[in-house]
């Protein structure tokens, strides 16, 4: 039994770090990474003093960074590891957020280290994508929906929380809750998987003992721009 359980921990140990090799992260050359080449000149210039100020007056980091596609992984993934590859946020503080967009891939997400998540919650970031930035996506306007929404999360960080509509909670709930009502130990299989995986990861360092960032997927798709609120 000793040696399988040494044997599924160095797998487990090998797979991340080909997982984490095998992606190629840009590097961070400002407070907007423009890799895809969404953002017009004079708003990408606009959006790096807007940050700069910020950070200079609170030492809170927001970073912008669109990319071509996300290397056949997941955004949520891809924003983890991308946060944790550049350092984002203080790291005494973890209170650093990036507003990622995968061109190619129709995808964008909020990520959001620990120490901001009690202002931009998960739903607050929700409604900046669903609100501000989806529909000028929609229409083409990416220089406008990135600009509003990093708009929107210097307000929300602010202590001024958007409207958060009903159906931001409600829509689909009810289901996903029916169905695991009905099926108990499915239930019950995904949390001792989750605290499994947890203490795998935690013995092999990949995730950090304290801190850390917090994510969250939402449903965003339906032939537009997709994407998830850290």
């Amino acid at each position: 039994m000793r040696v399988l359980k040494v044997g599924l921990v160095l797998l487990l140990w090998v797979f991340a770090l080909t997982a984490q090799a095998a992606l190629k992260f840009p590097e961070l050359t400002g407070r907007v990474v423009d890799n895809a080449q969404m953002i017009e000149p004079a708003v990408r210039e606009q959006l790096t003093q807007q940050l700069q100020a910020h950070e200079k007056a609170t030492g809170e980091q927001l970073v912008v960074v669109t990319l071509p596609d996300l290397q056949g992984t997941d955004i949520a993934d891809f924003g983890y590891q991308l946060g944790r590859y550049w350092g984002i946020g203080q790291k005494d503080k973890n209170n650093g957020a990036l507003l990622i967009v995968a061109r190619d891939d129709r995808k964008l997400r909020i990520e959001v280290g620990y120490g901001l998540e009690d202002r931009l919650t998960d739903a607050q970031s929700s409604v900046i994508i669903n609100q501000v930035i989806t529909p000028a996506f929609k229409t083409g306007n990416f220089s406008k929906g990135i600009s509003d929404g990093i708009a929107a999360m210097l307000v929300v960080l602010g202590g001024n929380p958007l409207d958060e509509p009903s159906t931001v909670y409600d829509s689909g709930g009810n289901q996903e809750s029916d169905f695991l009502s009905r099926h108990p130990g499915i239930f019950v299989f995904l949390v001792m998987l989750f605290i499994l995986t947890m203490f795998v990861c935690q013995m092999l360092g990949i995730l950090p003992s304290g801190g850390g960032r917090g994510g969250s997927s939402g449903g965003f798709g339906g032939g537009g721009f997709g994407g998830g609120g850290g």
